[in-house]
């Protein structure tokens, strides 16, 4: 009889955690302002943007917390395609520069976006305010051009919270240098 005790007492256990229920839903997002920004964590790791896709609510304030939990340095750089494809060929400019310090790189103003370099295991925090038009959140993607990056599909979607993420098409560079636009 104590043979079966034991694994009644398992069995007991285990069935109890299964009625636990499903887990609570995420409640609402309550929009950040100026004074109160929302906070996000996004997580940079290699190759990859935690959330995908990120749920914002137009013209609210939110302040980002960037965590690079990958193991080499990554960017995070907010801004539609015309700013990412500007951001990749800067990066790309500095592949064969010579030894020495990492040089600077930069982008036209009309083509900057936000963008902030994170090293490995560090954090940067943002105060960012979403534009206030659904349209144009819907055009920003979030995206990582350190050589090879980009490529590797480190990228990430934005998204108006509520709305359901369309994987119809993937992220692409729009194949246009900078300053032209795309087919």
């Amino acid at each position: 009889m104590s043979r079966l005790v034991g694994p009644a007492l398992v069995l007991i256990v285990l069935l109890g955690g299964c009625a636990a229920g499903a887990p609570r839903a995420t409640p609402p997002i309550v929009p950040g302002s100026s004074a109160t920004p929302r906070e996000v964590n996004i997580v940079l790791k290699d190759w990859v943007f935690l959330p995908d896709p990120v749920d914002v609510v137009p013209g609210e304030t939110v302040l980002i917390h960037v965590v690079n939990g990958g193991l080499e340095i990554h960017e995070l750089v907010i801004g539609d395609i015309a700013v990412q494809d500007a951001w990749e060929a800067a990066e790309l400019a500095t592949i064969n520069a010579p030894p020495g310090p990492t040089p600077a790189v930069s982008v036209p103003p009309a083509v900057a976006g936000i963008r902030v370099v994170v090293p490995s295991g560090q954090r940067v925090d943002l105060t960012w305010t979403v534009p206030s038009s659904a349209a144009d959140v819907a055009r920003l993607l979030l995206g990582c051009h350190i050589p090879s990056h980009w490529a590797k599909g480190m990228r990430a979607r934005v998204i108006v919270a509520g709305e359901a993420a369309s994987d119809a098409s993937p992220i692409r560079s729009s194949g246009a240098a900078p300053g032209q636009s795309g087919p």
